[in-house]
């Protein structure tokens, strides 16, 4: 196998890439609108197949964010769910679900939440409704087929956008829970096609919380990763 050496360019990507992590205590101030505009305008130039883009993005601030997360608590309060793409547990292999738990554990850790403590945990699912007290959030939709392949071009969005708001000196934070309240969702944007598959909150990162500065492991590269020839 031939080396290559480092470019300038590479020492931007591991930078960027690494730096990048989910943000879940934001301050009020909104991220100004050139910028939002400039961040999903180079989102768009995410890989695709037969460059089908078949992703749709909903960009929410403002008062129809603060509607959407009274909303999203209410539904969440009388346990009133409405998810569009299947999610359970059982998804997970055992390995994945190691990696889950110790994630948690550093997580709530950080919030002083105890392992038992399962109120204190529901408190805070439904403070995240809240996005976390983001001024903005984004609901990316997949196509209404059941094809993991137009479901994968938009996972590769998803990435190009979290990184694009980390250049931008955006924070962030995907979260899937915010698709369990798709009927919500929709009602207050006017949202018909699609299947919505998660929320990210975005704006300025609360840089004191302490939960802004748990940090998360990665698997080995053996782990995950086999090189052939």
């Amino acid at each position: 196998m031939s080396q290559s050496a480092p470019t300038e360019l590479s020492g931007y990507a591991e930078k960027l890439i690494r730096t990048r992590r989910a943000t879940r205590a934001f301050r009020p101030e909104p991220v100004a609108e050139e910028t939002m505009r400039a961040m999903f305008s180079l989102a768009g130039a995410a890989p695709s197949n037969s460059n089908a883009q078949p992703w749709r993005v909903e960009v929410v601030s403002g008062a129809p964010r603060d509607r959407l997360a009274a909303s999203l608590r209410a539904a969440h309060a009388a346990r009133r769910t409405s998810i569009e793409l299947p999610y359970s547990d059982d998804l997970y292999s055992p390995v994945q679900r190691e990696r889950r738990a110790a994630f948690g554990g550093r997580l709530y850790g950080a919030l002083g939440i105890g392992f038992d403590d399962h109120a204190a945990r529901a408190a805070y699912d439904a403070e995240s409704l809240g996005f976390y007290g983001a001024p903005h959030v984004a609901f990316l939709f997949v196509p209404e087929q059941d094809n993991a392949r137009l479901a994968a071009d938009v996972g590769a969005y998803m990435q190009t956008l979290l990184l694009a708001m980390t250049a931008y000196g955006v924070a962030s934070c995907p979260q899937g829970l915010l698709s369990f309240y798709a009927d919500e969702v929709r009602a207050e944007l006017g949202v018909t096609g699609g299947k919505l598959l998660l929320g990210i909150s975005f704006g300025h990162a609360d840089d004191a919380a302490p939960v802004n500065h748990v940090v998360t492991d990665r698997a080995p590269l053996a782990e995950t990763t086999t090189f052939h020839g």
